[in-house]
């Protein structure tokens, strides 16, 4: 639509400028030859908006018909569940981390853990409102800091990883069974020589966030 409509507006000044040529005999003429270019205007723009009204109308009676499943598309593989077991050494129960759906080498990861009523902890709590723990929030996203962490980009090894500390975490709202979490890990500082990294991580359940903090990894030996 809006290629039509550039070329239907862009014929009018293409005329004036030819009109004017076939009338130089006398001001006069210039002047008449200018007089209907309004009326161009005025008599096309309202078809444009008929056309504009109703390819909108055509557009959303195609989305309502349009059954609910085949709406909304799926989140991409960017890492599998395969690859993201060989980079980090967390099993069940403990690997809360499903699928990565964008990495930048050594710089950001964005990953998903579906969060489903057979997960484990949901019987502790809670069993009448299944509401998943902060805590393993918190892990998972440094989970999803560690798979930036272990890349060659930056020189981690699966064998020395640790989560090193948490600042200026907060819980913006409750993760229920059924959510899909969507985590976004940053890198904002890495000491290579003492190997460590300064992250910050987001976490949003439908497009809002409901957790976020500043995270610490740690590289080469520890003890946590």
């Amino acid at each position: 639509m809006s290629a039509t409509s550039s070329s239907l507006f862009s014929l009018a000044p293409a005329q004036s400028l030819i009109q004017p040529r076939r009338h130089l005999q006398s001001p006069t003429s210039l002047s008449l030859s200018a007089s209907p270019l309004p009326s161009l205007k005025s008599n096309r723009q309202p078809n444009l908006l008929v056309c504009s009204s109703s390819l909108n109308g055509q557009e959303g009676d195609a989305a309502k018909d349009k059954p609910i499943e085949l709406r909304f598309p799926a989140f991409p593989t960017v890492i599998d569940i395969n690859q993201i077991r060989e980079i980090l050494p967390h099993r069940f129960p403990f690997l809360l981390v499903d699928r990565v759906i964008e990495y930048n080498p050594g710089v950001s990861a964005v990953a998903i853990k579906n969060v489903t009523i057979n997960d484990n902890f949901f019987p502790g709590h809670f069993p009448e409102r299944p509401i998943m723990p902060g805590v393993l929030m918190i892990e998972a996203m440094a989970q999803v800091g560690g798979i930036v962490m272990l890349q060659p980009e930056v020189g981690g090894s699966r064998d020395s990883f640790f989560f090193a500390g948490i600042d200026k975490v907060r819980f913006r709202k409750p993760v229920v069974a059924g959510d899909t979490l969507v985590m976004r890990m940053t890198l904002t500082k890495f000491q290579k020589r003492f190997g460590i990294a300064k992250m910050e991580g987001k976490a949003y359940v439908g497009g809002e966030v409901v957790c976020e903090g500043e995270f610490l990894m740690a590289s080469g030996s520890g003890t946590a």
